[in-house]
């Protein structure tokens, strides 16, 4: 699913139009990455927590040459999925 296939199956779940469903949909987005950005974490119950993660600075090989190339440190997005979610996805078909 895409986002356009999305913003359509929300505008048809809430019954509003498109355009209302592209506005939710961009300012939800919009909000978790602002907060994740300040390092806040976003947590949706039942669904599940975006939060920063940090990755540390490490050494690495270049695959073609073999070469070991410095990694920089860098800020990274997590994902948990929530017990509802993990539950739903792990519901066995009948």
């Amino acid at each position: 699913m895409n986002k356009t296939e999305l913003i359509d199956a929300i505008a048809a779940d809430a019954e509003i139009s498109k355009v209302g469903a592209q506005r939710v949909l961009d300012s939800v987005i919009n909000q978790v990455v602002k907060a994740v950005t300040k390092d806040d974490t976003v947590q949706l119950i039942g669904f599940g927590s975006f939060s920063a993660g940090k990755r540390a600075a490490r050494v690495g090989r270049n695959p073609r040459t073999g070469e070991e190339i410095k990694i920089a440190a860098a800020k990274t997005v997590k994902f948990a999925a929530g017990k509802g979610f993990k539950d739903t996805v792990n519901k066995k078909k009948k």
